[in-house]
């Protein structure tokens, strides 16, 4: 599935601490809201996941997928990022990953609390 291919790279970026890893999964142009003030681009994303703290690690459970084009699909996730120093966070996440050049890449996300 494709969904589950993109976020199992996302989650390896993450557990690693490889921001710049990470921002490679999204478009050039990627808008990304996580729970601080929004960004776009891979810069502002990789700076994003780099304020993050080592080891951060991301748990996600797929709720519900839709294909919006046959080159966009939009997936409605539930994710508890755990922390090594502090409870865990649950969030709920919408991601819409476009099929580029480069493969399927996270176009949208955005985070909110439950």
């Amino acid at each position: 599935m494709i969904l589950d291919d993109v976020l199992t790279q996302w989650k390896s970026a993450i557990d690693d601490h490889d921001s710049e890893r990470a921002a490679t999964l999204f478009t050039e142009d990627a808008i990304f809201q996580g729970l601080h003030p929004y960004g776009v681009g891979r810069t502002a994303i990789a700076e994003y996941y780099d304020s993050q703290p080592v080891g951060m690690s991301p748990k996600y459970q797929l709720l519900e997928t839709r294909r919006l084009a046959e080159d966009a699909v939009l997936g409605y996730f539930t994710v508890d990022f755990t922390f090594t120093d502090r409870a865990t966070v649950t969030v709920n996440l919408s991601i819409i990953l476009r099929r580029t050049d480069d493969g399927w890449l996270i176009s949208h996300y955005q985070v909110s609390r439950l």
